[in-house]
């Protein structure tokens, strides 16, 4: 039986290790998200929830939407399909040079030719406020269950989670 905080400590353990979200401002007209990396500040933030940072270009469609803050969402699917999650919150510039600093690293440097101090680079915040986690339940286990007599939608009820998190 899962509860509510082992499914958020779930999440952010799936969103270390495998780091791309579907990212999209609210109330746009296309609604949609594109993909970006995900970084956590694991040395601000410790084993604390958010925010979770990203690293774009000032020229992007995403980037020239985000002028102060806009509420924003993000959806997410670990690799191995074990878990997902719609997050809402709020995507803000983040211009914090120490933030940049610790978040840099060689894959970054790969997108900006001036390095940290490229004209373009920008760093995204997004501040999650709350969720829905929910944590695959097999359906070949599930199809298992069924022909045991189990209903398989009754186990499934605690694989899933309304969190907030900031």
């Amino acid at each position: 039986m899962s509860d509510p905080v082992e499914i958020q400590a779930k999440f952010w353990e799936a969103v270390k290790s495998d780091r791309t979200m579907m990212v999209g401002l609210s109330g746009l007209d296309d609604g949609m998200g594109q993909p970006m990396t995900a970084q956590l500040d694991e040395e601000a933030n410790g084993d604390r929830s958010g925010p979770i940072y990203f690293f774009t270009s000032s020229a992007t469609d995403l980037a020239e939407a985000t002028r102060g803050r806009h509420r924003a969402f993000i959806n997410f699917a670990s690799k191995d399909h074990e878990l997902f999650a719609a997050i809402d919150g709020e995507l803000v510039v983040d211009d914090d040079k120490a933030t940049i600093d610790r978040l840099w690293n060689r894959f970054v440097a790969a997108w900006f030719k001036g390095g940290r101090e490229d004209p373009e680079l920008l760093l995204l915040r997004f501040e999650p406020r709350d969720a829905q986690i929910w944590l695959n339940e097999h359906s070949l286990l599930a199809g298992v269950k069924l022909l045991l007599g189990r209903d398989p939608k009754a186990e499934y009820k605690d694989k899933t989670a309304q969190v907030h998190l900031s």
